[in-house]
């Protein structure tokens, strides 16, 4: 499986305006309103630039809960160092976490599991370090659910590099279920036209993590045929579909 080297995106990661429209963790938001605890461990599991972070920060300033942001790029933890003062952050491997067991009452991992080479041994340590009735929180794009997305229309490789990369579903669902704990799955889809001007501004950006995976060659194809498209007509539009999972596993034993 190809892996995307974030210590040379990290600079420009944040330029992604879809990356910086984060709204209030509902998932998160219920599970501290049912909790009785004085105070609340939080680990955003791959936390990247810190933007989740920064935002559910504002979301419960008014709450107390001990945050920690774990990543395995130091460049990405840099930029997350800077955006907020009040977190715990350290450089590591989700399938080898520097944690104690129980530490945690809730982890989440927002779009990189996929990142993951060992998703088995990741599973087993969130585990580990989730207190009891903890919940781990997965979210992530369904590529299952998304043939059609317009990256796939302008790189085909990218989604069979990502089917490499991505567990269906089911699979996380059960492998959870397995380790004991109770698990839900919710999917959000949406279809829609888009102008391709504003999609073409990510593809410039190439900060997308399957566009860094796929070879130079085809993304300059994919991009000369979306410039082509627009020197035409300005005003060119693509039809594509998007796809979320959200998996909200409570440990149970």
């Amino acid at each position: 499986m190809k892996e995307t080297d974030y210590s040379r995106i990290a600079e420009r990661y944040d330029k992604n305006k879809f990356r910086n429209d984060i709204k209030r963790d509902i998932d998160l938001e219920e599970y501290i309103n049912h909790s009785n605890k004085e105070q609340i461990r939080i680990l955003d599991l791959a936390c990247g630039t810190g933007l989740y972070l920064k935002n559910q920060l504002q979301y419960f300033k008014n709450k107390e809960i001990e945050w920690h942001g774990l990543d395995a790029s130091y460049e990405m933890l840099e930029k997350a160092k800077t955006k907020v003062d009040n977190v715990k952050f350290t450089k590591g491997l989700a399938e080898k976490l520097p944690y104690d067991n129980c530490q945690f009452d809730f982890v989440v991992s927002n779009y990189a599991f996929h990142h993951f080479n060992k998703k088995s041994e990741v599973l087993d340590e969130v585990k580990r370090v989730l207190e009891k009735d903890g919940v781990f929180k997965i979210h992530n794009i369904a590529i299952h659910e998304m043939k059609k997305w317009w990256v796939y229309q302008y790189f085909p490789s990218a989604y069979y590099e990502d089917l490499k990369r991505f567990w269906q579903k089911d699979l996380i669902y059960n492998e959870l279920m397995q380790r004991g704990f109770e698990v839900k799955v919710r999917l959000e889809y949406k279809m829609e036209e888009t102008k391709l001007s504003e999609l073409v501004e990510y593809v410039y950006n190439r900060d997308i993590s399957i566009l860094t995976i796929i070879e130079d060659e085809e993304y300059k194809e994919g991009l000369e045929r979306m410039e082509f498209k627009l020197k035409k007509d300005p005003d060119s539009k693509i039809v594509s579909d998007f796809a979320e999972v959200f998996i909200i596993a409570k440990k149970m034993i």
